[in-house]
């Protein structure tokens, strides 16, 4: 699927027009989003016991397609570690909105800055079953002529996915593991020698909800 700038900018627009949620409410969608996130009412944490957090969902605009801006954290850290993930954290006292924490956050992690973002829109909020984060996930257009300055302490690599690629519903995979009782279901998509899964593999399932009916 091709999708310009343009288009891609009015598709949010129109979301925003329809009440600011992700995507449309059909079944499908719902459907989807369940089976992405994996979660359930017993899975949810008590609002005072959540953090809040960003992300940036970097779109960079190439000359022969858009891609999706990913980076692989370092195996190290406390949350997440060696997954790969969009640039972001935890939003700050100092941030003024989810938004200003996803750009701060790209700066700091992978030296992308703010001038090269156009921030488009948002995609549905989501919540780690295990670190008990409320993510918000911000939609941004990267400028292809932009420079990085990746921080060795958090990120190990940073590389790009064809959007072509997450907006083909045959990439998409459903896997399953037993936590305690319970069974999980959630989404893969195995891209070269990567599985990308977890809540990074949600929130493109809920871009791809958004822009294939754009």
């Amino acid at each position: 699927m091709g999708l310009t700038r343009d288009r891609l900018i009015a598709r949010f627009a129109r979301t925003l027009e329809e009440g600011g949620r992700g995507c449309a409410d059909s079944s499908q969608a719902v459907a989807l989003r369940r089976a992405a996130r994996a979660l359930d009412a017993r899975d949810r944490v008590a609002a005072s016991n959540t953090r809040r957090a960003a992300v940036l969902v970097p779109l960079v605009d190439r000359p022969g397609g858009m891609t999706v801006l990913l980076t692989q954290r370092t195996d190290h850290l406390a949350d997440h570690a060696g997954q790969i993930s969009f640039p972001g954290g935890s939003i700050e006292p100092g941030d003024p909105d989810a938004t200003a924490a996803a750009l701060r956050e790209s700066l700091e992690e992978i030296g992308l800055a703010a001038e090269h973002i156009t921030v488009v829109g948002r995609l549905d909020p989501y919540l780690t079953g295990s670190s008990g984060f409320v993510i918000t996930p911000v939609v941004g257009i990267v400028a292809p002529a932009f420079s990085l300055a990746i921080d060795p302490f958090e990120v190990a690599e940073v590389f790009e996915v064809p959007l072509s690629y997450i907006l083909d519903p045959k990439n998409h995979r459903r896997a399953e593991r037993i936590d305690g009782e319970r069974r999980r279901t959630f989404f893969v998509l195995p891209y070269e020698n990567r599985n990308i899964w977890g809540a990074t593999a949600a929130i493109l399932i809920n871009l791809f909800e958004v822009l294939s009916t754009a």
